[in-house]
């Protein structure tokens, strides 16, 4: 038997939206499944003993905070401003991108008694209303529950009534296979991403001369950049100043890969839902994951 905690319709105002040093948008898995660390460790504070180890995210609402003008060719990041100095010039700041959504997730608790379920829905409402997700405020949640999902029943008649509470909304997986499909046929990384992103455009003409234009994508579905860990740059080791001084430290680079949205009733596995912690330490790599890709 497997339990899951259900946290659903989290509403977030001015969440982080830089989800790597290249790209803007939803934000990084390592948001999410920190978040979920964060929860785990208040909730040890309070007596209550569990390890929450894998987390799925349900976008149903997303609100990315930018504009676009008329005759702009590009959009710009809404921010905000410090205000005036004695002089009454603007100081300098950092352009933040920041996104209002609203989420549920779907964390799975190891070894939930009786007793642990009980204490858990007692206190997770007033902890989760308390915490910062992806770095934005917590506006509102609905109530939350526990989940059981039983193995050793009918698969799918125990996974439908779960994917009924993702919707309305669109759950993030991870298409990491396709950024391996086309490495193997030459291609660099990079290249396999941006080959699955970009819009191709193109126009025929009918006998009469009237030009019909088409866009299209290489492959259908809802498919995004995702930031989905770190690789090391540098050998562990001690940094001047660093901050945990008894902590080994490591230079690290984002890793991206692609993610594709998909509505939940497309889902034929509860672990193709879900995210967890990947380390591997041959290739220096610290990686957010799925456990089943498509």
């Amino acid at each position: 038997m497997r339990h899951f905690l259900f946290i659903p319709h989290l509403q977030l105002h001015n969440a982080n939206a830089m989800s790597s040093p290249y790209t803007i948008g939803f934000p990084a898995m390592t948001a999410w499944l920190g978040a979920v660390h964060a929860l785990q460790r208040k909730l040890n504070q309070q007596g209550c003993d569990l390890n929450l180890s894998k987390v799925a995210v349900s976008c149903h609402d997303f609100n990315l905070q930018t504009y676009k003008g008329r005759g702009d060719f590009v959009h710009s990041i809404v921010g905000t401003a410090n205000p005036l100095d004695k002089d009454g010039n603007r100081p300098a700041f950092i352009e933040e991108a920041r996104c209002h959504l609203d989420v549920s997730l779907l964390i799975e608790v190891d070894s939930l008694s009786k007793k642990k379920r009980e204490h858990l829905l007692e206190i997770v409402q007033g902890i989760v209303a308390s915490m910062k997700f992806a770095s934005g405020d917590v506006l509102s949640v609905k109530k939350c529950s526990v989940l059981d999902f039983d193995e050793d029943e009918d698969q799918e008649k125990q996974l439908r009534p779960i994917l009924n509470k993702l919707m309305l909304g669109h759950v993030l997986i991870e298409r990491r296979d396709l950024v391996l499909t086309s490495m193997q046929e030459g291609k660099d990384a990079l290249d396999s991403v941006l080959d699955y992103l970009k819009v191709t455009h193109s126009s025929t003409q009918d006998e009469e001369g009237k030009v019909t234009w088409t866009s299209k994508r290489k492959a259908q579905g809802w498919l995004v950049p995702i930031a989905v860990g770190f690789q090391g740059i540098s050998e562990l080791g001690k940094a001047k100043n660093q901050r945990d001084a008894s902590t080994p430290h490591r230079f690290a680079e984002s890793v991206l890969t692609l993610g594709e949205f998909v509505m939940p009733f497309r889902i034929e596995s509860i672990d193709q839902l879900l995210w967890q912690y990947h380390v591997d330490l041959e290739n220096d790599l610290y990686l957010c994951q799925n456990l089943i890709t498509l």
